[in-house]
């Protein structure tokens, strides 16, 4: 069976998808004092960090449009799959479902699925992979589509961040607490609930001890570690990335590790410093 898997542009690709049939990334626009920034090929991590390290003001990002997700299941795949932001986070998955519904007005035969990640970044990595990996074992549609929710539902999504200035201009964080954990170099840790929302578990007073109590909550968290695949993501930092990997794979088994740098959208939540981690 053929098939396509699109990606929204917060899930990173891994290099050899960049140049496989199989997979599209649809790009959200990321928007810092009325420049729109696209999030695909052309991103800039380094400019688009220091943008918005000089602005004071929130940047902002929209989803891609119904008709973009429209056109990107409007192909010759049997089995067309979808992959977007938590629905509690964006309005991404929401635009794919109408993009699904729009085509199979024309073309109610098409087989398509739109999977909410309830997660973000390396989660929707992850997601994708586990879905190639039901193609390429030949599964059926509607297996494929059964086995991929029952491992969403089997992730969890963990990050710390070195700065919370964009939670802050968010609207995340009050200005008193962002400036209070500012000051006293607090870090949070955070993770994903079952919904795909954002909750905090842990603080901890510098970004090092931040980075440790979150491996404490990847080793705790960790079931059937042995048949997963680590997925970890960094804005800007691969040494920290690879000081947070041999920290957990001294605590857990993992069948395979995948290790990216941000892209745009991931980049603007996480910004310079922070680190994601999905198991």
């Amino acid at each position: 069976m053929s098939y396509k898997i699109i990606i929204d542009s917060c899930g990173e690709l891994l290099e050899r998808w960049k140049t496989d049939e199989h997979i599209e990334s649809a790009p959200l626009t990321l928007t810092v004092d009325g420049e729109d920034i696209v999030d695909d090929e052309t991103f800039d991590q380094a400019y688009f960090l220091k943008k918005i390290a000089d602005s004071p003001n929130c940047p902002k990002s929209s989803c891609p449009s119904p008709e973009k997700y429209m056109d990107a299941f409007d192909c010759d795949a049997e089995h067309v799959y979808a992959v977007t932001l938590s629905s509690n986070l964006s309005g991404s998955y929401n635009s794919a479902v109408l993009g699904r519904n729009l085509l199979l007005e024309n073309k109610p035969e098409k087989k398509i699925h739109v999977f909410d990640s309830c997660s973000a970044s390396v989660g929707e990595t992850l997601i994708a992979l586990k879905i190639e990996e039901c193609e390429q074992a030949g599964m059926e549609f509607e297996e494929t589509v059964e086995t991929v929710n029952k491992y969403i539902e089997s992730q969890n999504t963990y990050f710390v961040l070195e700065n919370l200035e964009t939670l802050r201009k968010n609207g995340r964080l009050s200005n008193l607490k962002a400036f209070v954990a500012s000051a006293l170099k607090i870090k949070p840790v955070m993770g994903s609930t079952p919904e795909g929302t954002i909750d905090q578990l842990d603080q901890a007073r510098g970004i090092n001890k931040a980075l440790v109590k979150m491996v404490d909550y990847v080793a705790k968290g960790a079931v059937d570690s042995k048949n997963k695949v680590l997925g970890i993501t960094h804005c800007n930092c691969p040494a920290r990335a690879e000081i947070v990997k041999d920290a957990i794979l001294k605590r857990i088994p993992v069948k395979d590790v995948v290790l990216l740098d941000t892209a745009g959208v991931s980049t603007m939540y996480a910004n310079d410093g922070g680190v994601i981690v999905v198991i």
